[in-house]
């Protein structure tokens, strides 16, 4: 099927259901085996579901909520929601009960579907009493909620092809809020028509029988493009991982064709490595011609990207270093950058014209420019967002009178359309000297010290940064003596290349790591760096004044 920028993704659903109704689409593991759903048994349930949100007699595109972590279902309810002419509204399945209570207050949604849940019990308390559910089958449905297998022996298949306008809105994306309330990005469907469109050859959405791995929040941008919009707009299959436990096997069982992961889990992948065979190690063998093949081939195998034409980094900054230590090894990872609001497409790393340390070239249907007061990235395409769901004044404050997205970004566009990320505008902070420090620049100078996790530079109103570091698997199982001397290695290493305000003073190794569960990281694995400095403000400058380079907590 042609990719064309007028289909929305129920034209490629509906032609994927009627030409290859047998084709797997959707593969969910249980244990040792997979409940395969095909395009066809997808779209009988899709369009019960749709029958049955119909029958409620909602207002036309009115709001429905789903909050679960992925799985074949997700996606089925999505499609439901679209056919039913109403906007999707995902959530994240980690929210607390006040936060889903904030969401599904904001959005106005009176359905919300409910599936595979860690923490139904805790959640359940925040859920609106006007707001009736539907509960997905096999992960513990409530018993109070109407339920999924119901609906199907219950409502007919909706028989006609609903299609949408292009210029609906077809979802309504909450941030993961790393500071304030998460607001709610309105996409039209027109959005993700061009931006599939205009993103098709470099994604190389034309490889048949094309695999996808899903396991990172569908409710994320970067997940609704690379899995959902991806695989409908090609009729690939789509596997899910069961749990954090299997992911690995999961992942392997799959072998995608496609492969995106936020770089945290790049880190993961790489200390798993290392754990296996040593860097002096890995080094030496990667010298031997035919030695080294075979090891490149061994770890592709072992991670289950052997068959991945397309391996993808985003949702945040990934430190140069750790792309170029996979290069080495034979998987090419492609940066991609953007954000919800201009539906995560701004730029992406050409596999054979690859320009280390920026984030890819701008693609086909981009307006980038650089604004001249403070260098911050501004962004213009067919597929911006509409505006933030009831927040007219925050929609003016990201939207100008020209239609340019203010990203919030600080950054450099080459001649060659070469983006470069040099910063947040908001996470910049004045040290005691009056100067100003871009702490994510600095972080990335750590990345090539294998005992450091997460780190997180801070230090408004202290006179140089300092670093708060939490320490890897690798970190926590070596001597303390050699961990000291290796940070302090690193910083005595980073710290001329910086500018003198830049420099860090003191690095700081905390006990506890950050979490999506202590709210120190978004659903999407980036630090939330408020919330961070926030909780050590009265510890910094105590540490400041320490004499040691290195300080445990």
């Amino acid at each position: 099927m042609n990719i064309s920028p007028d289909k929305t993704l129920l034209d490629y659903f509906y032609h994927w259901e009627a030409t290859t109704p047998d084709n797997i689409y959707l593969r969910q593991p249980f244990g040792d085996t997979f409940k395969d759903f095909t395009w066809k048994e997808t779209g009988q349930q899709a369009r019960s579901l749709a029958t049955y949100l119909l029958s409620l007699n909602l207002p036309p595109k009115s709001n429905v909520g789903l909050v679960s972590k992925n799985c074949a279902e997700w996606l089925i309810a999505d499609f439901a929601i679209m056919m039913a002419g109403h906007v999707s509204v995902p959530f994240y399945a980690t929210l607390t009960h006040t936060q889903i209570n904030q969401v599904l207050t904001h959005s106005g949604c009176e359905v919300l579907f409910v599936g595979k849940l860690d923490d139904w019990a805790g959640m359940k308390s925040g859920i609106p009493e006007n707001v009736k559910c539907i509960s997905f089958p096999t992960y513990n449905p409530d018993a109070a909620h109407v339920q999924w297998n119901d609906i199907l022996k219950n409502y007919a298949p909706l028989k006609t092809n609903y299609l949408p306008d292009l210029e609906d809105v077809f979802t309504i994306i909450y941030t993961s809020g790393t500071t304030g309330n998460p607001k709610g990005v309105m996409l039209k469907y027109s959005a993700m028509s061009n931006g599939i469109y205009q993103t098709r050859d470099i994604a190389q959405l034309n490889y048949p029988n094309s695999r996808f791995f899903s396991y990172l929040p569908l409710c994320h941008i970067a997940e609704r493009n690379i899995i959902e919009a991806a695989a409908v707009t090609i009729g690939g299959t789509i596997y899910f991982a069961e749990t954090l436990e299997s992911f690995a096997k999961n992942l392997a069982d799959a072998k995608p064709t496609h492969f995106l992961a936020v770089p945290r889990i790049w880190t993961k992948f790489q200390l798993g490595i290392l754990a296996k065979m040593p860097e002096k190690k890995l080094n030496t063998l990667l010298k031997i011609p035919i030695v080294s093949s075979l090891v490149k081939k061994k770890i592709r195998q072992g991670l289950g990207l052997d068959k991945a034409i397309v391996i993808l980094t985003g949702a945040a900054p990934m430190p140069n270093s750790l792309i170029v230590w996979f290069r080495k090894l034979g998987i090419v990872i492609q940066e991609a950058y953007g954000m919800t609001e201009n539906l995560g497409a701004v730029c992406m790393m050409p596999k054979n014209n690859i320009k280390d340390g920026t984030v890819g070239k701008l693609y086909p249907g981009m307006e980038v420019k650089i604004s001249p007061e403070n260098g911050e990235i501004l962004t213009r395409s067919k597929w911006n967002m509409v505006g933030y769901y009831k927040e007219p004044t925050l929609t003016a404050e990201t939207i100008d009178a020209d239609n340019w997205i203010h990203t919030g970004d600080v950054g450099e566009l080459d001649t060659e359309n070469y983006l470069k990320i040099t910063g947040r505008v908001k996470e910049m902070y004045k040290t005691s000297k009056g100067e100003y420090v871009a702490p994510a620049q600095i972080e990335f100078g750590f990345a090539d010290n294998n005992f450091i996790e997460q780190i997180c530079v801070a230090g408004g109103n202290l006179p140089q940064p300092i670093a708060l570091i939490v320490l890897s698997d690798l970190g926590k199982a070596t001597d303390k003596q050699v961990v000291r001397e290796s940070l302090e290695t690193t910083l005595k290493t980073l710290n001329p290349h910086l500018k003198s305000y830049e420099r860090v003073q003191r690095l700081i190794v905390l006990r506890e790591p950050w979490t999506v569960e202590n709210n120190k990281m978004t659903p999407t694995l980036k630090i939330k760096r408020n919330v961070i400095e926030k909780e050590f403000a009265t510890k910094l400058e105590g540490w400041y004044e320490k004499s040691e380079i290195v300080v445990w907590e």
